[in-house]
């Protein structure tokens, strides 16, 4: 019987998520979930609504729920971080204050200031979580993190602690979905190769009954409707040659192409996000994502609150989020295939050694073994080197309490550096240090 702890229980929907998909899994439905959280009554929500699972479902699983990290972890086989530091008030000052000189983020979770930031406050967190895992768990206890900025966290949790780890993201499984509908192929019939980092990995190869669908997907992309849904993307793929992972909105901060000034976001990015009634869409904004939650907060709630009243249906079918697929191959050794976040130990041969990539990877009762991919064409290389960069020195900078190697990872960072002069940059770092002290220890 395994136990799995899930670390920021308290994002209710994620928690409603993975552990609809682990009680949904038949090896796993005498599993005991631990939920942990800070705010005692989203942890209560959380635990009401797994409890609801169990009973509905008539299973033998148990769940627990506690604000005590420790208890949580003491014995688990599986540790899942679903965290968010500083919550919806350090993410604010992340996206607010750079766009006060001029660096609009329509996500911010994953590079540019937002991105690092967030990483500063993640990363000794996770790394306390690993100190606790070394003493509570088995040696074999897997960390499985959901958490972003997902390079920046998976690499500070490589150099800072070394504990079996997987970090996991949807954007293959969700751009894959998207691709296959854009040639109009059933999703069991095509097959894909995808290397790269987190939010900008490629799919090497995308195939549709063994035959090449790149010829498919160039004429599929000519579509008005698609290109005003996914601009960035399809721009990049004409210009790149390779389909990347990660959505439009998210894909423009990356890169210093597409978001150089207020006019040219408010003139020419934003109105080719055409669809109103996709809230991905309306991402290529500034703060998008932002809204999105603030907005959203109070509607979650309330609909998880409806399924543990049993006035709205719990899900009835696993997802195609990675999480349980790993438990349940660890537990069986059956074998399954996933893209995980991992260290570079020679998988990408053309990007640096230890830094985070995403690759496929088997899992069995061995746990996770990535594959090894080779060369990236020599364009993707460069484009992902320019956000290793700011990975290696944000990572670098927060293991060693060290300003100045942050201020350097924002010089570093395309989107910003795009926009903003150096003496800038450093006033906008020394105004999010400030304003966000409270959550970095590690810099006191």
């Amino acid at each position: 019987m395994a136990k799995i702890t899930i670390i920021g229980a308290g994002s209710v929907v994620f928690t409603r998520n993975l552990t609809s998909d682990i009680l949904l899994a038949p090896a796993l439905q005498n599993s005991t979930i631990s939920l942990m959280d800070i705010d005692p009554e989203r942890l209560e929500i959380a635990r009401a609504l797994v409890q609801k699972m169990i009973d509905t479902r008539g299973l033998p699983a148990r769940v627990e729920a506690t604000v005590d990290r420790r208890a949580a972890l003491a014995g688990a086989d599986f540790v899942i971080t679903t965290i968010q530091v500083g919550g919806l008030e350090a993410y604010e000052l992340d996206i607010e204050t750079p766009l006060r000189y001029g660096v609009g983020q329509c996500v911010g979770d994953t590079l540019g200031p937002g991105g690092v930031f967030r990483g500063l406050r993640t990363i000794p967190v996770l790394l306390d979580i690993c100190r606790d895992m070394n003493e509570l768990c088995a040696d074999s206890a897997l960390l499985i993190n959901y958490s972003n900025p997902m390079a920046i966290n998976s690499w500070g949790v490589a150099a800072g602690a070394g504990r079996p780890y997987v970090g996991l993201c949807h954007s293959v499984q969700g751009t894959s979905a998207m691709l296959a509908n854009f040639i109009g192929a059933p999703y069991d019939e095509v097959r894909f190769r995808v290397a790269g980092i987190n939010h900008m990995a490629w799919f090497l190869e995308f195939t549709w009954n063994g035959q090449d669908a790149y010829p498919l997907l160039r004429e599929a992309v000519q579509d008005p409707e698609r290109r005003g849904k996914e601009p960035v993307r399809i721009e990049e793929f004409e210009q790149f040659g390779y389909f990347v992972t990660e959505s439009s909105g998210h894909a423009s901060e990356y890169v210093p192409y597409f978001r150089k000034t207020q006019a040219m976001i408010d003139e020419e990015l934003v109105p080719r996000f055409r669809d109103p009634h996709d809230h991905w869409i309306a991402f290529g904004g500034n703060a998008g994502y932002l809204h999105h939650c603030k907005a959203r907060l109070h509607d979650f709630l309330d609909e998880v609150q409806e399924q543990i009243a049993g006035t709205r249906a719990l899900p009835e079918r696993r997802s195609n989020e990675y999480g349980s697929y790993i438990i349940e191959a660890v537990v069986t050794n059956v074998p399954a295939i996933i893209y995980g976040n991992v260290p570079n130990t020679g998988l990408i041969t053309n990007l640096p050694t230890g830094c985070c990539v995403e690759a496929p990877c088997v899992v069995d009762g061995n746990g996770i073994q990535p594959c090894h991919m080779g060369d990236l064409p020599p364009i993707l290389a460069a484009l992902c080197r320019s956000n290793i960069a700011v990975q290696e020195l944000a990572v670098r900078g927060s293991l060693a309490g060290d300003r100045e190697m942050i201020v350097h990872a924002l010089m570093m960072d395309p989107l910003t550096a795009a926009v903003c002069t150096l003496p800038q940059i450093r006033a906008m770092a020394d105004e999010l240090f400030a304003a966000e002290a409270a959550w970095l220890p590690q810099f006191c």
